[in-house]
């Protein structure tokens, strides 16, 4: 099947300016409390204040313990709800900075450039790579900017399957990685020496080869079991075309 969106637009020198813009905001490098890092997607994004839900006295004074907006044991369609709420600002913030940047041709840029790399490792185009680049770093953001691709017809349903699987395999890898995987690196044994003895970057590239690996096997799955549809759906005609004759 051909994708049914098709561009005249000529791919200029703004266009890479504002893939590269892409890369970098939605990678996650320049994620700081510096002044650099309003150029971050997550730290633009911000995060919700704490809602205090316990008090106790310390030998200093009164000292409020807090937790997140969802609160502390939550439950049922309550929670859910809450939990929904906290996804709308990432959600509408990725779609209305991918518009932006579809605008001065980012998605151009990216579609000429990514689709030979692309096409031969997961088979999805190559505009869908800014998506891809986002859910390493935010699983809202890439679910978001896909859903988009997908309703306007850059990608068909099974190159969203398979791009899907590449997501939510190790989703998020990055962040979710550095803010928590990553401290195994820093424990040592008794002795004093490394507890880890491989690197951080060894455990991140295997990481990342194997969401590749993830999107593979699923694109085999789909061969087989769209292949049996085919055959199956081929029998039923044949059937019915018999029994009308």
């Amino acid at each position: 099947m051909t994708n049914p969106v098709q561009t005249d637009r000529k791919v200029t020198i703004g266009c890479y300016i504002a893939l590269a813009f892409a890369i970098v905001f939605f990678s996650g490098l320049l994620k700081s409390n510096e002044w650099y890092g309003v150029f971050d997607f997550t730290t633009l994004n911000g995060s919700f204040g704490k809602v205090a839900y316990d008090v106790s006295e310390t030998a200093d004074g009164v000292q409020a313990a807090t937790t997140s907006l969802r609160g502390k044991g939550g439950s049922g369609a309550r929670d859910g709800f809450i939990f929904a709420l906290t996804l709308i600002p990432t959600v509408m913030f990725a779609l209305g900075m991918i518009n932006v940047l579809e605008h001065y041709g980012a998605l151009d840029a990216a579609r000429k450039l990514l689709t030979p790399l692309l096409r031969p490792l997961m088979g999805i185009p190559g505009n869908s790579g800014l998506a891809l680049i986002a859910s390493l770093q935010s699983t809202d953001a890439g679910a978001a900017m896909t859903r988009q691709l997908k309703d306007e017809g850059h990608l068909t349903k099974r190159e969203t399957d398979v791009f899907t699987m590449f997501q939510f395999t190790a989703g998020a890898a990055i962040v979710n990685f550095f803010s928590s995987g990553a401290v195994l690196f820093t424990l040592t044994t008794i002795d004093g020496s490394l507890a880890v003895s491989s690197s951080i970057g060894l455990a991140v590239a295997v990481m990342f080869v194997f969401k590749f690996v993830g999107a593979n096997l699923f694109r085999i799955y789909l061969n087989i079991t769209e292949g049996k549809e085919d055959k199956s759906d081929s029998s039923k005609k044949q059937n019915m075309t018999e029994e009308a004759a």
